[in-house]
C-alpha cells in the first residue's frame, strides 16, 4: 500500500507543479492535497520527530563503540609546592603543561545497550509510520473539505435555479394579475415565495463561503474571494460498496494501514524497555585506558629539560577493568522496572484502542455508505417524479387551474428533493472512497 500511496502522492506533486500555469486560479483535488501535504504543520512535526528518532538510534548504536577524549592544560604555581617531575618540595614559581588521553569501552552492561539499539530501531520505524499516518489523515481530511465545497456549490446552484424559476413565475403571474386573469393574492404569494428563495440563495452562498474558508485554512492559504475549486464530475454509476462486509475491509486495512503497525511496534518497544530496566540489576564491566605526560619549566635549580624530552620521559600509561555490581540502588532499579511494565501495558491498551477506532471508523463509513446509497436511489426516483409533478403544476398554474399555494407546494417539494439528492450523492461518493482507501486503493474522485 505504501508504494501505491507514494505513486499517488507523486502524481499529486506533479499536478501541483503545473498549478502556476493555471488560467482559472481554481484548485483541483490533486492540487489541494499536494498543497495540504506541503503546508501542514502536523506533518512537518511528524517529520521532525522522525529525525529525532534517527538521532536517538545513532546515539544508541554509538554506545557500543569505544569513547576517546584528549585534553591539555597549562598553568603556574607559586610558593611551596611539589615539583611534579622531581617530587621535591620547592618554594618558587613552577610552570607546567599537561597532556592526556583516555578511552573507555563497555564490555558488558546486562544487555542494556543491545536492547536500547533494538528499541531505537523500532522507535524510528514507528516515527516513519507516524509520518505515513499523518499523510493519510491529511489526505482524507482534504478530500472531505474539498467535497464539502463541491456540495455547497451544487446546493447554491439548486437554490439559484429555484430563485430563477420563482422570478419567471412571478413575472408571468404579475402580467396575468394586471390583466385581471388572476387574483392579487397569487401575486403576493409568489412574492413571498421569491423572498424565501432569495434567503435560501443567501444561506447557500454563506455555506459555500464557509466551506471554501475551511478548505483554505486547512491548506494554510490566505483566504480570498477568488479562492475556489474545480468541481469534479462525480459519477455515482459504477460506484459499489464492497459486498464482503466490514470484517473483510477491516482485515485488509489492519494489515496495510501504518497506524496499526505503529501501535504493534509500540508494544515491542515497550517490551524492550522492560528488558532494559531489568538489565540495570546485572553487573557491568568496562575497560578503560589512559595516557598522561607533562612538562615543567624548572626541573632542577637552574636547569630546564627540553619540552619534547620531558614529554617523552614523563609519559605514563594505565589500563583498568572496572566491575560494578549494583547491590542496593535505593529502589531506583525496581521503580524503573515497574514504570517500564506500566508503559508496556499502556502500549497494549493503545494498540487495542487503535484497532477499535479503525473498526469503528470502517463500521461508520460502511453503514453511512449503505444508507447513502439507499437514500440516493430513493431521492433519484423522488426527484424524477417531482420534476414531472412540478412541470404539470406549472402548466396548470399558468392556465389558472391551481392557485399559487399549490404551485409553491410543488416547487418546494422539488427543491427539497433535489437538495436531498445532492446530500445523498456526495455522502455516498465520499463514504465509498473512504472504504476504497481502507482496501488499499488510491485516493481520487
Amino acid at each position: 500500500m505504501k508504494y501505491v500511496l507514494a505513486l499517488f502522492f507523486c502524481c499529486w506533486y506533479f499536478s501541483f507543479s503545473t498549478f502556476g500555469q493555471s488560467t482559472t486560479g481554481k484548485l483541483t483535488l490533486e492540487q489541494s492535497v499536494a498543497i495540504a501535504l506541503e503546508n501542514n504543520l502536523d506533518l512537518k512535526r511528524a517529520e521532525l520527530n522522525l529525525l529525532n528518532a534517527e538521532a536517538n538510534l545513532m546515539e544508541s548504536q554509538g554506545q557500543r563503540l569505544p569513547s576517546f577524549s584528549m585534553g591539555a592544560s597549562s598553568g603556574f604555581r607559586w610558593g611551596r609546592s611539589i615539583n611534579p617531575v622531581t617530587n621535591d618540595f620547592e618554594t618558587r614559581r613552577i610552570g607546567n603543561v599537561n597532556i592526556s588521553g583516555s578511552s573507555s569501552v563497555p564490555l558488558f552492561a546486562g544487555g542494556q545497550i543491545s536492547n536500547s539499539i533494538k528499541q531505537a530501531k523500532i522507535n524510528t520505524s514507528t516515527s516513519r509510520l507516524n509520518v505515513e499516518t499523518s499523510r493519510n489523515d491529511i489526505s482524507l481530511n482534504t478530500i472531505n473539505l474539498f467535497i464539502n465545497v463541491a456540495f455547497s456549490q451544487e446546493q447554491l446552484n439548486i437554490a439559484t435555479s429555484q430563485l430563477e424559476t420563482s422570478k419567471d413565475q412571478l413575472k408571468r403571474t404579475t402580467s396575468l394579475v394586471q390583466a385581471g386573469s388572476l387574483p392579487m393574492g397569487d401575486q403576493l404569494d409568489l412574492q413571498a415565495q421569491m423572498a424565501t428563495n432569495e434567503l435560501e440563495v443567501i444561506n447557500a452562498e454563506n455555506n459555500l463561503r464557509i466551506a471554501r474558508l475551511n478548505l483554505s485554512q486547512s491548506l494554510q492559504l490566505p483566504f480570498t474571494d477568488e479562492f475556489g475549486i474545480v468541481v469534479p464530475e462525480l459519477e455515482v454509476e459504477g460506484l459499489e460498496i464492497d459486498n464482503r462486509g466490514v470484517e473483510h475491509i477491516y482485515s485488509v486495512a489492519s494489515q496495510n494501514l501504518p497506524q496499526i503497525e505503529a501501535a504493534a511496534l509500540g508494544v515491542e518497544a515497550a517490551e524492550l524497555g522492560v528488558r532494559i530496566s531489568k538489565g540495570a540489576f546485572a553487573p557491568s564491566l568496562n575497560l578503560s585506558a589512559n595516557v598522561f605526560s607533562n612538562y615543567v619549566d624548572q626541573t632542577n635549580f637552574g636547569s630546564t629539560d627540553p619540552l619534547l624530552s620531558q614529554f617523552e620521559n614523563n609519559l605514563s600509561q594505565s589500563a583498568n577493568l572496572q566491575l560494578n555490581i549494583p547491590v542496593f540502588t535505593n529502589f531506583r532499579n525496581r521503580a524503573g522496572v515497574q514504570r517500564a511494565r506500566v508503559q508496556k501495558r499502556l502500549s497494549e491498551i493503545q494498540e487495542i484502542e487503535t484497532k477499535n477506532l479503525l473498526r469503528q471508523d470502517i463500521e461508520t463509513a460502511y453503514t453511512s455508505a449503505y444508507a447513502a446509497k439507499q437514500s440516493y436511489r430513493s431521492s433519484l426516483l423522488r426527484v424524477e417524479s417531482l420534476q414531472e409533478a412540478f412541470r404539470m403544476a406549472q402548466q396548470r398554474f399558468e392556465v389558472g387551474a391551481i392557485n399559487a399555494v399549490d404551485f409553491q407546494v410543488a416547487q418546494n417539494n422539488l427543491f427539497n428533493a433535489q437538495a436531498d439528492l445532492v446530500t445523498a450523492k456526495y455522502e455516498y461518493v465520499f463514504r465509498v472512497k473512504v472504504l476504497d482507501f481502507y482496501l488499499g486503493h488510491p485516493l481520487s474522485l
